[in-house]
């Protein structure tokens, strides 16, 4: 495994130091694990980002397609007055 040197304030170890020890983790693994599951977060919201623009893009083309379909609504009824 590979060494990462972290510089923090007093207070930021304390909460690591504090949080591992109720989780009976390590400081290093406490802050492995935060840093998968930030990424879960990122790469999640990310995801939701490329959805929502996916979906505007779909919005839009369905939107063309009705106005496309829109003068033919009375085509063919005029036959049947």
């Amino acid at each position: 495994m590979k060494t990462l040197t972290l510089k923090t304030d007093e207070d930021f170890f304390d909460k690591v130091t504090h949080l591992a020890k109720k989780l009976h983790l390590t400081k290093s693994e406490l802050i492995r694990q935060a840093i998968a599951d930030y990424e879960k977060n990122v790469k999640r919201k990310m995801l939701k980002e490329q959805m929502k623009q996916a979906s505007m893009k779909v919005r839009e083309s369905n939107k063309d397609i009705a106005k496309d379909f829109e003068s033919t609504l009375t085509d063919g009824l005029d036959e049947l007055r």
